[in-house]
């Protein structure tokens, strides 16, 4: 059984920083390309950022760019995202997500592409 559990998410005021974690067991996971994705209440769940099973591959949305870094552990089977600079519009439920992967450099974008969803940790950011 795969299972993705994410830690980290908290209250922080506007321009502070998180850490989130997402801990990965049932998969080999250094053969997983991994993301993370984020839904505000009302709102769709959207993409933030992905690793590719290469660490040089990532990708990131343009509203994290620049303020958000994914990396990944493979020796504990955990993928990161660092958030600096963080605003009230980044309050949301943060997920992780896990893939199967293609090929090394390949990272998903989209929702149906990832086969395998953490429950989430909320991230609260006050102005």
């Amino acid at each position: 059984q795969v299972r993705l559990v994410e830690s980290g998410g908290g209250l922080v005021q506007a321009g502070g920083s998180l850490r989130l974690s997402c801990e990965v067991s049932g998969r080999t996971f250094s053969a997983c390309a991994m993301g993370w994705f984020r839904q505000a209440p009302g709102k769709e769940r959207e993409f933030v950022s992905g690793i590719g099973v290469s660490v040089r591959s990532t990708y990131y949305a343009d509203s994290v760019k620049g303020r958000f870094t994914i990396s990944r552990d493979n020796a504990k089977n955990t993928v990161f995202l660092q958030m600096n600079s963080l605003s009230p519009e980044d309050t949301a439920v943060y997920y992780c997500a896990a893939k199967n992967a293609i090929l090394p450099t390949y990272v998903p974008i989209r929702r149906r592409e990832y086969e395998y969803w953490g429950q989430g940790t909320q991230v609260t950011v006050s102005s």
